[in-house]
């Protein structure tokens, strides 16, 4: 059975729905949080295989030197979207917050500080 992404407009959680092709579009979607059938269709990324090499080879051509990288707040950022593009797999909202506020060239101390619970909700809650 496929996979449905959905989204919750009420308590914006991310939940999946395993149903039949002949079930999508028929078969009410309830949120598995909070219970509201006031959901969305969440679209994934499309997926496309590359090696190792191939990933590493693109990283390396756009970020040439790694040296004094942790002082240099918004290129830290640029690398860890790019990173977090390549993998091909969804990350947390919080990922997004983070490289955001980098990118912004907020220092990684000053982010912990400013969101000193950060990593430590349950995974499952998305």
């Amino acid at each position: 059975m496929p996979t449905y992404d959905f989204i919750c407009n009420n308590c914006e959680k991310r939940f999946e729905v395993f149903m039949t092709f002949s079930e999508y579009g028929r078969k009410p979607v309830h949120c598995s949080h909070c219970e509201s059938e006031n959901v969305r269709r969440r679209m994934t990324r499309v997926r496309i295989a590359k090696s190792d090499d191939s990933r590493m080879e693109s990283m390396a051509n756009d970020f040439p030197g790694f040296d004094g990288i942790e002082d240099d707040p918004k290129a830290l950022g640029q690398m860890m979207r790019k990173m977090g593009a390549e993998t091909g797999e969804h990350l947390p909202a919080e990922f997004d917050e983070v490289v955001d506020r980098l990118e912004a060239g907020q220092s990684p101390e000053e982010i912990e500080s400013a969101i000193p619970d950060l990593g430590l909700d349950d995974p499952s809650d998305q």
